[in-house]
């Protein structure tokens, strides 16, 4: 295994024996760094101290990134026009946010029985947003109704 000392020189490669005694000797801890590299990468060091900086690297790291959420929208048929335009500013808020929106339209009783009807006032709606997005995929029929997700482009 490559071994690198405790300053971070380079120690070269060592048997796992002749590593494990130049850190017992020097009563640290010798850790795996990459064990998938060829030959595998040991450090010796205070076992303590590593795991600290490890945890405060994944914090830092961790603070950067966003998670995205899945935010859910759902109008019906019979929704009026003004609640579609209140959803529709729901949707924007959401997208600006940055997660991505999940619109859905259910159908209860004889409405299921207008699918196409349903789909063009679906499609209406996907149109009242005023930004630019774009679907994962098309409206998907289900039993129960249409189910979209958008995301901002």
């Amino acid at each position: 295994m490559r071994v690198i000392g405790p300053d971070g020189e380079n120690l070269g490669v060592l048997e796992t024996v002749e590593a494990l005694r130049i850190a017992k000797e020097q009563g640290l801890d010798l850790i795996e760094i990459s064990g998938s590299a060829v030959p595998p990468v040991c450090k010796i060091t205070e076992f303590g101290k590593f795991k600290y900086a490890n945890e405060k690297f994944q914090r830092e790291h961790g603070k950067k990134q966003h998670d995205v959420e899945l935010k859910g929208i759902r109008i019906g048929f019979t929704t009026g026009r003004h609640d579609l335009e209140m959803r529709a500013k729901q949707v924007v808020k959401f997208l600006e946010g940055g997660d991505k929106v999940r619109v859905d339209m259910r159908l209860r009783g004889r409405e299921k029985a207008h699918g196409i009807l349903a789909l063009q006032k679906f499609n209406e709606f996907l149109q009242m947003i005023p930004i630019e997005f774009k679907l994962e995929a098309p409206p998907k029929r289900f039993p129960q109704g249409f189910i979209a997700v958008a995301v901002k482009k």
